[in-house]
């Protein structure tokens, strides 16, 4: 994992039950957030998808900066995640 990236995450624990994998998880968020598919929909191979969820959830509620850091690499300074679009069909109605 990039040099830059992880020194964003937050330390793993000396004690309790080993984390999963970061580089793992982070592929299932980032598969999840640009394929715009439901978290239970995200491919086995990254892991959970409740792991990924709970994780992004965390990073973003602790103020971890890794999304803003992958920017930076890549040399944007906004980035952007567009979801799909599913189209209405005529004459049903609609659950909100």
């Amino acid at each position: 994992m990039s040099g830059v990236i992880k020194s964003l995450l937050p330390p793993k624990s000396k004690v309790g039950r080993p984390r999963a994998d970061d580089r793992r998880i982070l592929n299932g968020i980032l598969y999840v957030l640009t394929s715009g598919c439901r978290w239970m929909d995200m491919p086995s191979e990254y892991g959970s998808y409740k792991t990924a969820w709970r994780r992004l959830k965390r990073w973003q509620d602790e103020g971890y900066g890794i999304f803003k850091a992958l920017a930076s690499i890549r040399g944007h300074e906004i980035v952007a995640v567009d979801s799909t679009t599913v189209e209405a069909k005529k004459g049903r109605a609609c659950r909100i």
